[in-house]
């Protein structure tokens, strides 16, 4: 017998064998395989410190990367805006387009050097500085953030330049149906005195009046380290972030940031209307229905959780399973809450071809009702508590994400040790919780829907569903007439 023939007989053997094996343990794949209880999450320890000027420091150690991120919040966000919307992150956006001798240019191209990336810009609550640096140029690199936050120059003609381009920005925003729908929601959802009423990026009549001493006074004013925060992740020890950030950010002024105003009311509540925006020839329609959304700390957050997965937060949710994937009138739906130490509003919604305008408009509004009038599904129940618990670790992979779970949870006031119980406090929500906090935090029957779409074509069909009254406005809110 040659090397040939013992080589075949050999293959033979031991083919033989696997296929008898796998006959013998044949998969039933008419059914999924049962997913097994999700396991917790237990993250790293979070080191607190604080400097002497008030700066308070939080550090994570990851070192399985050599990679170091920096998050730097500071109070005073789009509510200190006062009376000049956008001008927080106008602000916060000047900061690194010049500072301490070096332009625009300069600051981009030394952190493309020292393969950093560094922004700057601003949320509702906060004006932030982030850096993400290998850590083998972390000390140059930090440097570079220190001069942006500290040593910014505001020079008269870049602040021109930027707010050229930010009114240049915001007439664009007339094209895109979507801004035009977020834009349009906010002012008839919010009244006008509420910081929601305007984009966070302000409108054209506040940003016409922007210069470089408004700009100055805002960030003497809000650009303060008492009450800042400077959070640390990756390849990086606390003692050696404590030594890194100190030496930067020591001869900072001590000062606290004026408070931000807190409104005194929520979304407008109403009966529903519905409000079109034209735009004419448009081949689709978006869709924004909402109202009164929840604080971040509201202890039914887990059963709110579960209950919007289900309704519109993933995608086998049943505002998506039922639009895009049944009737097929669109890409993708969805709604959410937006949490924010001040509650921002619940929205649900899609962009829809303008020929099923109308019926979009009654399965969302089916829905929103569907969810608080029965109770749910055992299988979507399990389904949408699994999604939520095991999708937990993917948000702590990255220094970057870690960094910035870290910061939602100073922003809100939650425990540094919140996500310990996470797991246990989602798997124990009940069909009842569910059904409970629909009721309790959706109102459908006082809610804004915005249609941004060719009214001449929706505009008979939303009318003869007599789903609720319709009036014609335009991107801010105003009747046309």
């Amino acid at each position: 017998m040659n090397a040939r023939t013992v080589c075949s007989a050999f293959l033979v053997t031991v083919l033989g064998t696997g296929a008898a094996a796998l006959h013998a343990q044949a998969v039933d794949r008419t059914t999924p395989p049962e997913l097994g209880p999700p396991p917790s999450v237990t993250l790293p320890a979070i080191a607190k410190q604080t400097l002497p000027n008030g700066l308070e420091l939080y550090v994570v150690e990851m070192h399985e990367v050599p990679v170091v991120q920096f998050i730097l919040s500071i109070p005073g966000g789009g509510l200190n805006d006062g009376t000049l919307p956008g001008l927080a992150s106008f602000t916060a956006g000047m900061m690194d387009e010049g500072a301490a001798g070096r332009d625009a240019i300069g600051i981009a191209a030394q952190a493309a050097y020292l393969g950093a990336t560094l922004n700057t810009g601003a949320d509702w609550n906060a004006l932030t500085a982030s850096l993400k640096v290998p850590r083998r140029t972390m000390s140059d690199a930090l440097d570079l953030m220190a001069d942006v936050v500290l040593h910014p120059t505001f020079d008269s003609a870049e602040v021109v330049r930027q707010r050229d381009l930010r009114l240049a920005a915001i007439l664009q925003r007339r094209d895109s149906p979507n801004a035009v729908a977020a834009i349009a929601f906010s002012a008839l959802a919010f009244p006008n005195d509420h910081a929601y009423h305007h984009p966070l990026s302000g409108d054209s009549a506040s940003t016409a009046t922007l210069d470089s001493a408004t700009v100055r006074a805002y960030y003497d004013a809000h650009v303060r380290p008492g009450g800042a925060r400077m959070i640390v992740t990756g390849d990086i020890t606390p003692t050696e972030a404590r030594l890194a950030v100190a030496r930067r950010f020591r001869e900072w002024a001590s000062g606290e940031s004026p408070p931000a105003p807190v409104p005194e009311s929520g979304p407008v509540m109403r009966a529903t209307t519905i409000y079109l925006v034209d735009k004419p020839e448009a081949a689709q329609s978006v869709i924004r229905i909402g109202g009164p959304g929840v604080e971040r700390t509201n202890p039914d957050y887990y059963a709110i959780a579960v209950m919007n997965t289900i309704l519109g937060g993933s995608f086998s949710s049943r505002l998506n399973s039922i639009l895009r994937e049944e009737k097929g009138y669109t890409y993708g739906a969805g709604s959410g809450f937006q949490f924010d130490p001040v509650p921002g509003p619940f929205v649900a919604g899609s962009s829809v071809r303008t020929n099923v305008t109308d019926s979009s408009l009654v399965i969302l509004f089916q829905q929103l009702h569907a969810i608080r009038d029965m109770p749910v599904e055992p299988v979507e129940l399990d389904r949408a508590k699994a999604y939520l618990a095991l999708g937990l670790a993917d948000q702590f992979e990255t220094t970057g994400q870690m960094a910035g779970q870290v910061n939602e949870l100073l922003t809100f006031g939650l425990p540094l040790r919140y996500y310990d119980d996470y797991v246990d406090r989602i798997m124990a929500v009940t069909t009842k919780d569910v059904q409970r906090v629909a009721k309790k935090y959706l109102t459908p029957d006082q809610y804004t829907a915005v249609v941004v779409g060719d009214v001449a074509a929706i505009r008979g069909p939303i009318e003869a569903l007599h789903l609720a009254p319709v009036a014609v406005v335009d991107m801010f809110g105003a009747p046309v007439e």
